[in-house]
């Protein structure tokens, strides 16, 4: 257990859940486990704040720097409990934490614009905006603050309210990202809750929400949509990625190991938008699944909290889980792991950095998220057969083109079906660009102004030119 209460950490009443450190698989804290019926109550309450903090945009804007602020002065308290349960190495945690500062500055600032409607009419039309009312967020436990900070504050900045749940995963850190922000922020603009479903089902299909946000699985997705549905609220869903990196055959392979791998090995692989696979032109086969391997080989595995982590654990032993039969049945259907390929011995929820070559194209580590430290690399003939392979899955979140000549690669890179595309480089965002995927990887757009218009509503004031009488 902690040897000292963080001074923003919110008291637990009530019934309580276990957190788990994944680096040990062992219990080191606890949330309340809130019972579906507590959530009438809170998004009243969200509903009544929704009143006043619509009404003045100015006071927003300068209630958000001020929750930025707090972020940042809250960074040496968040950090080290974001690590404790998600696992991921303390400097980034740190760029998470940054990252969330970073999203409600950015969100300060805009302000939706009234424009005019010209069609010939004697009749003054103007399209206003106006928010949506509470809004329901579930985010995941790869990124907990910075996906909850990508939902609530574009959501915010518009006039809302919202309730958001993390996952039970990683409740903690959010718990006391809401305590610190509940220090700018108007009572009921952003409640925390956290608990185990059917907490989750319940604020999804809950009445008095207008707008559903959530992160996740795409069974998942499809129930939150199910469950919105009911009310007619209106969906953002984003449920994940197969992104698949093409190298060219003019690629300096040596030149771009290292993003490559991290692009796929970030966080121990657990990014929507990672490079889940690789394929490279059989030229330069071996020679990319070497450079791979050896950067497997060298990365330093261990607990987040630990000076040189590069890697920490899988989250949860239900995706370690998933991680192992993905791997096994690669490996039953004969690909080869260069390295790695098993879970590590030793406690807590560590995966060996895997790179599979020799991969049928059908396994479900080639066609599924695996979602962990594991990278399968598929050799192709032609840059037609490898943009046909990449296309081949129901999911279209992001992609890569890697290689010397950026027009062709450009040229290649229009050819991927998916919502962002990157040469020479992967899974790089920035606040001000539209994040969306096609296909089963999600429905609605996040990012930039498209996010803040996102949680808006056109509304239409039309107005005769002359007095009638």
């Amino acid at each position: 257990m902690p040897t000292h209460q963080p001074r923003h950490a919110p008291a637990i009443r009530g019934r309580c859940f276990t957190v788990l450190d994944p680096a040990t698989g062992e219990a080191f804290g606890e949330a309340p486990d809130q019972r579906p019926d507590e959530l009438d109550a809170i998004v009243d309450r969200a509903h009544e704040a929704w009143r006043g903090w619509r009404a003045d945009r100015v006071a927003r804007a300068t209630a958000l720097r001020a929750a930025a602020d707090a972020v940042e002065a809250a960074g040496a308290e968040l950090a080290p409990l974001l690590t404790r349960e998600q696992g991921k190495p303390l400097a980034e945690s740190y760029a998470e934490i940054a990252r969330t500062a970073a999203r409600l500055r950015y969100f300060a600032e805009p302000a939706p614009e009234s424009r005019p409607i010209t069609d010939g009419r004697p009749v003054r039309s103007e399209i206003r905006w106006r928010s949506l009312g509470p809004v329901a967020a579930i985010v995941p436990w790869n990124f907990p603050l910075q996906l909850a900070s990508a939902k609530f504050a574009p959501a915010l900045a518009a006039g809302n309210t919202m309730v958001l749940k993390p996952s039970p995963f990683t409740p903690l850190a959010t718990r006391l990202l809401g305590a610190v922000l509940s220090t700018a922020l108007p009572e009921g603009v952003l409640t925390i809750v956290t608990g185990r479903e059917p907490l989750g089902a319940r604020l999804a299909s809950h009445p008095g929400i207008r707008h559903v946000t959530f992160t996740g699985s795409v069974p998942t997705g499809r129930a939150v949509a199910a469950g919105a549905a009911a009310s007619l609220s209106r969906v953002t869903l984003e449920l994940g990625g197969n992104d698949a990196a093409v190298l060219l055959e003019d690629v300096d392979v040596e030149r771009i190991a290292d993003r490559l791998f991290w692009a796929a090995f970030r966080n121990c692989g657990q990014v929507c938008m990672a490079v889940k696979r690789v394929y490279a032109p059989v030229r330069l086969y071996s020679q990319v699944v070497e450079a791979l391997a050896q950067r497997a080989k060298s990365a330093v595995v261990g607990a987040g909290l630990d000076p040189g982590t590069q890697l920490g654990p899988v989250n949860n032993a239900p995706q370690l889980a998933r991680v192992e039969r993905y791997t096994a049945q690669a490996l039953a259907d004969g690909a080869r792991a260069v390295t790695g390929g098993h879970r590590l011995d030793r406690p807590g929820y560590f995966f060996a950095p895997t790179i599979l070559a020799d991969v049928p194209p059908h396994t479900p580590v080639v066609t599924e998220e695996q979602f962990g430290p594991v990278l399968p690399v598929l050799p192709y003939r032609s840059l037609d057969e490898a943009i046909e392979a990449a296309n081949d899955t129901g999911f279209g979140l992001g992609g890569s083109v890697w290689g010397t000549d950026l027009d062709r690669a450009e040229a290649a890179a229009d050819r991927l079906e998916c919502g962002t595309a990157w040469i020479n480089h992967h899974a790089e965002l920035s606040l001000a660009q539209p994040f969306a995927g096609t296909k089963e990887s999600g429905v609605g757009v996040a990012g930039g102004p498209w996010g803040l218009y996102g949680n808006l509503r056109p509304f239409v004031v039309h107005r005769p030119e002359e007095a009638r009488p």
